[in-house]
């Protein structure tokens, strides 16, 4: 309070507006043109951050502590004080908005600033030990996905796909029949078979229509499980219509948390707008409360090991991927070579398969043998170690060199509980289950606001650039 008064002496006849960082980031905001009031005043602590070897040897970021700046928004003018602070085992940082003018037009900026902040800008909502934080890099790889690389049946695809977009497109039919507007899916099935790559096409494609997706990687936090989950879903609320992603839901929600996981489903709190997508590989393993009650999980997707139409797909697949490459000879009869004697793999087998062979290929010199006979070589390999142990985690790669995609090998008990639910589905036909520009300017794109106590991680600001060095909040 003693710092509000002494900016309203040292500025009579000004609005001074004392805000809190941890919900509004200005010096984040686009839509202001920002500048020191004098550069050689700004308090900063240089920090190091390392980069990936391959990209360079690091960078040097100036920590603001202290700062004042000229802030132009909207043809008023503004003088901002911002200062950094030590809260307990964190810090806080305290802002001011000095006006010349009615505190309308402070608010004004203040609220474009906060609600740009809450926005996502090519990002994705990702909640962690705690905290929600908003990630460039999983929405960039996000991207990536495309339908066309997730080598299921079309037919499949097809009604994953509408059954999601319907729910976003049925708010009008949902109101008419006086039923909540929420749904709640569940992708099942053993590990390596599509689900990862399908929740990311869901994810891409939910993002790219405004439905916003919200990624959960755990509930343990600070807060601890439950305050966890009530950070989640109060985010799912605002951001609804949008999508929840509950990668490994079996061990998201344990004995000790179930309880309140289910008030947050079906509590007195609205999530009218909310579609809950969880994925897991222990089936069995799930609550039949949580598995069992429609109202909450209504749509079940297996994503089992692949038929032999589908392994021949996935063979067409990567067929087509190497048509261009003229030392390999890739035949239709090789397709359906490898469609017959792939029964029981997955399809991270498969894709083990492929990229082991094309590593032990790139590592002969001079003849080479053919890629048919080192495919079903490999295919052999892959085979003989199902067969030896089926229990064991994960395979061992048959190459000499990683190849970077190690599929994992089915557990006995999860068989026994997918061979359960497979009982109940109507046949194989069927797997649904009911920069720096040389001035004063600062530029600083996108970055989360700083939070305390609010679910919003507080250390994931990004740097501005001023005069050929980076500065960050």
């Amino acid at each position: 309070m003693h710092r509000t008064r002494a900016l309203c002496k040292l500025y009579p006849n000004h609005t001074v507006v004392p805000f809190m960082e941890g919900t509004v980031n200005l010096m984040s905001y686009p839509g202001a043109l920002i500048q020191p009031l004098q550069p050689s005043e700004l308090v900063t602590s240089i920090l190091f951050v390392p980069l990936a070897r391959r990209t360079g040897q690091g960078t040097l970021l100036d920590s603001v502590y202290y700062g004042s700046f000229r802030v132009a928004y909207d043809k008023h003018d503004y003088i901002l004080y911002t200062i950094r602070y030590p809260v307990g085992l964190g810090q806080s940082i305290q802002s001011f908005l000095v006006h010349a003018g009615p505190e309308e037009h402070a608010r004004a900026l203040i609220l474009a600033a906060g609600t740009w902040g809450n926005q996502l800008h090519q990002e994705i909502y990702v909640f962690n030990q705690g905290f929600w934080r908003k990630d460039h890099n999983l929405w960039t790889e996000v991207q990536k996905a495309n339908w066309n690389d997730v080598i299921l049946k079309e037919d499949f695809k097809d009604k994953l796909r509408k059954d999601i977009n319907g729910f976003f497109e049925s708010e009008t039919l949902y109101k008419s029949l006086a039923i909540p507007w929420k749904r709640g899916m569940i992708m099942l099935g053993p590990p390596g078979n599509g689900k990862t790559i399908s929740m990311k096409a869901i994810m891409k494609e939910c993002d790219a229509k405004g439905y916003a997706p919200l990624y959960v990687k755990s509930f343990k936090g600070y807060m601890g499980e439950e305050g966890s989950m009530a950070a989640v879903f109060e985010k799912a609320r605002e951001m609804a219509p949008c999508v929840l992603i509950l990668e490994d839901l079996d061990s998201l929600v344990n004995d000790s948390n179930r309880s309140f996981f289910l008030n947050q489903l079906d509590g007195l709190e609205g999530n009218d707008g909310l579609l809950l997508i969880g994925s897991m590989n222990h089936f069995d393993r799930l609550d039949p409360a949580l598995s069992g009650r429609p109202s909450r999980f209504d749509r079940k997707w297996l994503f089992d090991d692949p038929d032999e139409e589908e392994r021949a797909l996935y063979a067409k697949y990567w067929q087509d991927k190497l048509k261009n490459n003229k030392d390999i000879n890739f035949s239709d009869d090789l397709v359906k070579d490898i469609a017959a004697s792939t029964a029981k793999f997955s399809f991270a087998y498969l894709k083990e398969a492929f990229v082991s062979t094309l590593v032990l290929l790139a590592g002969f010199e001079g003849d080479k043998p053919s890629f048919a006979s080192v495919l079903k070589s490999q295919i052999k390999t892959l085979r003989d170690q199902l067969d030896r142990d089926k229990k064991s985690a994960m395979p061992v790669s048959t190459s000499s060199v990683a190849s970077g995609a190690v599929p994992t090998a089915h557990m006995g008990h999860q068989s026994r509980g997918l061979d359960a639910l497979r009982s109940q589905l109507p046949g194989s036909a069927s797997r649904i289950w009911d920069t720096s520009d040389h001035s004063n300017r600062m530029a600083m794109p996108g970055a989360m606001p700083h939070g305390q106590g609010s679910g919003i991680n507080p250390s994931h600001a990004r740097p501005m650039s001023m005069g050929g060095r980076s500065f960050i909040f």
